[in-house]
């Protein structure tokens, strides 16, 4: 009797070390200064003495991306998945003003198809170029019977590192402060179960034409990365900037509430920012109320910024030079009701 081994079961023990020898070129090039090890050991290291820091706080951020994986797998769009994976989390951790430093991934699947593999590790490495943080390590998991044909999960951890001094501090939230949008590069990561569940209901084509693609095209649009600019504006303006908001899961609604003190609220308008006709479609489509929408959607705003009121034109001004569309959107009120966000037309 033949003995068994652990291809037979499903897993592809070379496969998976050719894998991980073809990203080490991967990784290495979104290497910064600091880092000691990459891709291929038990962990990674990385050298903080090595930063010009006096007094350094790490901050660390996880995430995923959401059912828009599924769009992904689906349509075989693999390539730019990774680079919302990044976003997810060095966007979260540029809200306390840190620099990313170094990101990781984990890829799960039930076969390893290496160039698929390949691919969604490129587009990660991509969103750590953008980030200017590296791709230093991760696991890549071939787990038969969790997973059906070609389907697979990311998950995306990232650390970054702040001066203690200069860290986002949401008690400078006051009264009378601006609310400045950057705008999103679209849908971002969030609300695609509702953005399928539209797709479904009413049979729609995602091959249809849309601008100078298709609708999938537009679907599929990576989350914008902020840190280059946003890092920049703080140089510049960084005691002027009271908080900061990604537009992640609960939009508008949700987000920008976790980085106000007790008593205040963020009285928004909606006409104020030009929003990305998706929304509009996506509205109709699925006959959503407007309340729903603010609470799935980031509605054209993907980052939030509150600055003291003389500094809001200053700021805007410098987003946009950097090639951000910036708008001031609203202001910060004494709160009389249980609303931590109102937006009105």
């Amino acid at each position: 009797m033949r003995s068994a081994t652990y291809l037979d079961s499903g897993v592809n023990i070379c496969a998976g070390d050719r894998f991980v020898r073809s990203i080490k070129s991967i990784s290495k090039c979104t290497h910064v200064p600091g880092v000691l090890s990459g891709v291929g050991g038990f962990s990674s290291l990385f050298d903080l003495g090595s930063l010009s820091y006096q007094d350094p706080i790490l901050v660390s951020g996880a995430d995923g991306v959401g059912t828009k994986l599924r769009l992904a797998i689906d349509y075989s769009r693999h390539d730019s998945i990774g680079v919302d994976l990044v976003a997810m989390c060095v966007n979260d951790v540029l809200v306390q003003g840190a620099n990313p430093l170094f990101f990781l991934d984990y890829f799960s699947c039930s076969t390893l198809c290496e160039e698929l593999a390949r691919s969604v590790v490129s587009g990660i490495a991509e969103g750590c170029r953008q980030a200017s943080c590296a791709l230093i390590g991760g696991e890549t998991a071939e787990m038969p019977g969790m997973y059906s044909g070609n389907d697979y999960d990311l998950a995306g951890f990232c650390v970054g590192v702040v001066e203690k001094s200069k860290m986002m501090n949401i008690s400078r939230v006051s009264e009378g402060d601006i609310v400045v949008g950057i705008a999103s590069s679209g849908i971002h990561s969030n609300g695609y179960s509702l953005v399928r569940y539209i797709l479904n209901n009413n049979n729609i084509d995602v091959y249809q034409p849309w601008e100078s693609g298709s609708l999938l095209d537009r679907l599929m649009v990576p989350t914008r990365i902020y840190v280059s600019s946003v890092l920049g504006l703080l140089l510049k303006f960084g005691p002027l900037v009271h908080a900061m908001a990604h537009i992640t899961g609960g939009g508008l609604l949700g987000n920008i509430p976790r980085v106000l003190p007790d008593g205040l609220t963020a009285r928004l308008f909606h006409s104020s920012w030009v929003s990305d006709p998706i929304f509009y479609w996506l509205k109709e489509q699925g006959n959503i109320n407007s309340n729903e929408m603010f609470r799935v959607f980031n509605n054209g705003i993907g980052f939030v910024l509150i600055v003291s009121p003389d500094s809001a034109a200053s700021v805007i001004r410098a987003l946009r030079d950097c090639g951000e569309e910036a708008y001031e959107i609203g202001e910060i009120e004494v709160s009389y009701s249980e609303e931590r966000v109102i937006i009105l037309p």
